[in-house]
């Protein structure tokens, strides 16, 4: 496990990123069972096209997301199918569905060598690097699996760009990037730290979550807080699908750091739960408060203010609520009304593919009903 600091105290867990042996266990006897709502969400996951052992791989060299030549749809499909079949494996024991797995991230880690494109580039070394290492993490030592080499993926494409971005932010303003920039890159370098048994990468992670500077930290993620447990959530005032992502985002970080020992969630008496609450009851028809939000854009920091709360994307369905929901609620024993009420809405959330064939419909690996119900 891991010490509050990040730094290793008697090794890592493994499997330890979004899930733990002792979740499989508990998926697994819940499924068997056919106890609800865990087998609706197995359901769910059971129909997804991505789950199907019939899968193959089309890795590329280059991988670009924004600008011209962009082929990217094509990195976040595989993705989600490695992560679902390696799911489906670690349930059921399949191992039709764990040589798929198995077999598309060996063909990426053979042929991926960068990232390209413009400033996007940088969600997709954030977004798809903390997935592609949860699904790697799930096929630790199975037959055939070349996590050596997947790691040297991890550590030669993914995180240099994700160091970058947290330290120079595509050399722009500090503030131009809204927080799930951080938050994707944040969570793929703790990802890629306890996917690689690294701890200075983890305690980067974790360090960055309590004072970085952009706006992936904590205080700055949510920034004003109000009386009934309220947090506004730094994207507010910018859409409500963007929200949501970051709070799958987080609540995705904070995930794989409590399961190697270090409580994020608690952080700043729970701070992250308030922005959870906050941005769920906007999203479930309730009015909340809104602080003008200030900020500075561009590499030349033009001023800029948004005094209203945005409606836009309001109410979207995203698969992010029930991890929160199970931690705070079912896990700590705290209240979260807000966040309980969109869980119920939401479930059972399905994942990569049940949302739509664009991007933003694969930005969480979802199934968070079968996975973290407890």
């Amino acid at each position: 496990m891991i010490a509050s600091s990040g730094t290793a105290r008697s090794g890592f867990a493994h499997p330890g990123l979004l899930h733990t042996q002792a979740d499989f266990d508990r998926m697994a006897a819940s499924v068997k069972a056919g106890a609800q709502p865990v087998k609706a969400g197995w359901d769910r996951l059971v129909a997804n096209r991505h789950s199907q052992s019939t899968w193959t791989a089309r890795p590329s060299a280059m991988v670009v997301r924004g600008g011209a030549g962009q082929n990217y749809p094509t990195m976040y499909n595989d993705i989600h199918a490695a992560y679902q079949n390696a799911l489906r494996w670690k349930i059921t024991g399949d191992a039709a569905h764990g040589n798929t797995a198995r077999d598309i991230l060996n063909r990426w880690s053979s042929t991926l060598t960068a990232l390209n494109g413009d400033s996007d580039r940088f969600l997709a070394s954030g977004i798809y690097g903390y997935q592609f290492a949860n699904a790697a993490e799930l096929m630790r030592g199975y037959p055939g699996f070349d996590l050596a080499r997947f790691q040297h993926m991890m550590l030669t494409v993914f995180y240099p760009m994700n160091d970058s971005f947290l330290t120079k932010h595509n050399d722009a303003c500090i503030t131009n990037y809204w927080a799930n920039w951080d938050l994707c890159n944040m969570a793929s370098v703790l990802a890629i730290g306890i996917l690689c048994d690294d701890s200075t990468k983890v305690g980067q992670a974790v360090d960055y979550f309590k004072n970085g500077a952009g706006n992936g930290a904590i205080t700055h993620a949510v920034p004003y807080l109000y009386p009934g447990g309220l947090g506004q959530w730094q994207e507010s005032g910018r859409d409500q699908g963007h929200t949501m992502l970051g709070i799958g985002l987080m609540g995705s970080f904070c995930e794989m750091a409590w399961n190697q020992g270090i409580d994020l969630y608690g952080y700043d008496d729970s701070r992250f739960l308030r922005g959870c609450e906050y941005v769920a009851a906007y999203n479930l028809g309730a009015t909340v408060p809104f602080t003008a939000y200030h900020w500075r854009n561009g590499d030349r920091c033009g001023a800029q203010v948004q005094t209203v709360i945005s409606s836009g994307s309001r109410g979207q369905i995203r698969p992010v609520w029930e991890l929160v929901y199970n931690h705070y609620v079912k896990r700590q024993g705290l209240s979260a009304p807000n966040t309980a009420a969109f869980a119920a809405k939401t479930r059972p959330e399905g994942g990569g593919g049940d949302y739509g064939p664009d991007s933003g419909g694969f930005d969480q690996l979802g199934f968070g009903t079968l996975a973290y119900t407890i």
